[in-house]
């Protein structure tokens, strides 16, 4: 079995998370965006980069990857329900993001709950 590491700011699944929050927020820099879409995308991004931020530094915290796939599955549907999808450049953005949240999140979860399990053993 592989080892699991419990030291702070060492998990590529959440400095992914962080990376994909950051390119989300700061999109509407560069991509055509209404009021609404880059509010929606600024918000849900951050989040996403705080939550990564988070886990970086609790790496034993497992409820910090059940937050990044809430938040990733709101940023995958944000393009219906604040009705942007005519903005192909920021939906686009929204579902690829947001799907990408989700996948480092799954993936993060039994890496996080061995994390919770080895840091209880102590």
């Amino acid at each position: 079995m592989s080892e699991v590491s419990t030291r702070a700011w060492t998990r590529p699944h959440d400095w992914a998370e962080v990376v994909i929050g950051v390119v989300a927020a700061l999109s509407p820099l560069w991509l055509s965006t209404s009021n609404a879409a880059m509010w929606t995308m600024v918000i849900l991004g951050a989040l996403v980069a705080i939550d990564g931020l988070v886990s970086l530094g609790a790496p034993g915290a497992v409820y910090g990857e059940g937050i990044q796939i809430v938040l990733g599955v709101l940023l995958f549907i944000a393009p219906w329900v604040i009705g942007y999808t005519g903005l192909n450049g920021a939906s686009w953005t929204s579902w690829v993001a947001g799907a990408l949240t989700i996948i480092a999140s799954v993936a993060a979860m039994p890496v996080a709950n061995a994390a919770h399990r080895t840091a209880g053993q102590h």
